[in-house]
């Protein structure tokens, strides 16, 4: 089932949790826009809140997302007040309906057990919240206490993510992230008695000195606290970009054939116990919600990953969160203390983005299908967005080298991944991007 090609396999292609992908926002978009979007959604709208919180107290090397150390405890307190604050700015103008809430960083656990009662009654107070919302949160169980496990379950939240990363004592040491699986089993056990029932965990492969035996012992691990879902992301190298990378050994780092067959491992362990792949590096248990969506055509991509909820905009916020509209997105300010001063005296915080065109919305949608269901017809979509499919002739030959691997098959249009190249399905969707440059180190490797 599994095909090592190495011409495919070290490609560098974007994750597509946008189109078009957020390298591409400019500063050209922002505050106005944002207002605009944010007033003109409809009442009773579906939406989702994302809030990011950018802060560890620790930092990881490998990590790519925005997060800085915690230090003095005022740091926090005054980004809490901050995001307070846009909270009520935001919701005065949001008329939507939240379907999902969701905590993402840095370490939302950053957060002292206070901060989590008075940002949910802040929200629930700012927002029109359905009663049955999805609230989750993203954690690390190196610094989750048992009073903070219940004050995060006080707060509504119903799914907690807890970065586990990789249990081998000799790869933590590599990637600046030392947690005895003890710890991360302590913090699982600790939330569900607390009453989060749903508990999800992050692996990653590719790491440095990681071999197939480490994979092994890893997922054997993980699944002994039967995770609802677990996320094996292959770890983008990319020490330009983030220079806390620069502190991993490159010549450490597994080389692209080795990353293939970690995966290849992972993914085979997963089902041999049970779980559904889930596009092409999420698993989850058959009765988990995001299988269910995955059988019945309704699984989605967004910033998050691949999810269930229902909604297709999302409304950013914090430092550097990203809202999503039907014709924009719009990046707020990254700068945690440049966003403190714009959402703390009630100024709107997005200082870039993109606009989506209709041809954006309509490659969006086809990528989105072609990685969520693995098949997509393109003349249908096409219909759908009311566009001729013609538009999107130019990205079949672009196909090529994938229906010659045997990795695609295209009839007429529709583009299906076959098993074999489930690895290879980034690949896919890059044929419908019309963005897309070469870039060897900007974006993570296909596999």
């Amino acid at each position: 089932m599994h095909r090592y090609l190495p011409d495919l396999a070290a490609q560098s292609v974007p994750r597509y949790t946008s189109y078009p992908i957020a390298v591409a926002f400019a500063p050209g978009i922002g505050a106005a826009e944002q207002v605009a979007a944010q007033q003109a959604i409809a009442p009773g709208t579906p939406v989702s809140l994302y809030l990011h919180i950018p802060y560890c107290h620790e930092i990881c090397w490998y990590c790519g997302c925005n997060t800085g150390a915690t230090g003095r405890p005022d740091r926090v307190s005054a980004y809490r007040d901050a995001l307070l604050r846009e909270i009520e700015t935001v919701g005065a103008r949001v008329r939507g309906t939240a379907v999902s809430v969701h905590f993402g960083g840095g370490s939302p656990n950053a957060l002292a057990p206070a901060d989590w009662a008075e940002i949910a009654a802040g929200l629930r107070s700012a927002f029109d919240i359905a009663p049955h919302a999805d609230w989750a949160a993203e954690l690390d169980p190196r610094t989750l206490s048992a009073a903070d496990a219940q004050a995060i379950a006080a707060a509504g939240i119903g799914r907690a993510s807890l970065g586990a990363q990789t249990f081998a004592p000799h790869i933590q040491h590599r990637i600046n992230r030392i947690q005895p699986f003890r710890t991360v089993a302590q913090a699982a056990a600790d939330l569900r008695a607390a009453g989060v029932a749903r508990i999800n965990l992050d692996l990653m492969y590719g790491l440095p000195d990681q071999r197939l035996d480490a994979i092994a012992a890893t997922v054997a691990q993980a699944l002994t606290l039967r995770p609802d879902r677990v996320a094996m992301f292959g770890y983008a190298h990319m020490p330009r970009m983030l220079p806390r990378q620069r502190m991993i050994d490159s010549a450490r780092l597994p080389d692209a054939e080795a990353r293939f067959w970690q995966s290849a491992l992972a993914h085979d362990l997963m089902l041999e116990a049970g779980y559904r792949a889930i596009g092409f590096d999420h698993f989850a248990l058959p009765g988990d919600s995001i299988a269910q969506a995955a059988r019945e055509g309704r699984l989605r991509r967004n910033f998050q990953g691949f999810t269930d909820d229902p909604a297709t905009t999302v409304i950013g916020l914090g430092a550097s969160a990203i809202s999503q509209f039907d014709t924009l997105f719009v990046q707020n300010e990254k700068h945690s203390g440049r966003y403190r001063m714009l959402a703390g005296n009630g100024a709107p915080a997005g200082v870039r983005g993109a606009a989506r065109t209709a041809g954006d919305r309509l490659r969006g949608a086809v990528i989105e299908r072609l990685l969520c269901d693995g098949t997509v017809d393109v003349a249908a979509v096409a219909a759908a967005h009311r566009q001729p499919v013609e538009a999107l002739a130019e990205s079949l030959p672009a196909l090529a080298p994938l229906v010659d691997a045997g990795m695609v098959a295209v009839a007429e249009w529709r583009v299906t991944v076959l098993p074999a190249g489930r690895p290879y399905a980034r690949l896919a969707a890059a044929a419908f991007d019309a963005y897309r440059a070469p870039a060897a180190d900007r974006f993570s490797r296909a596999v």
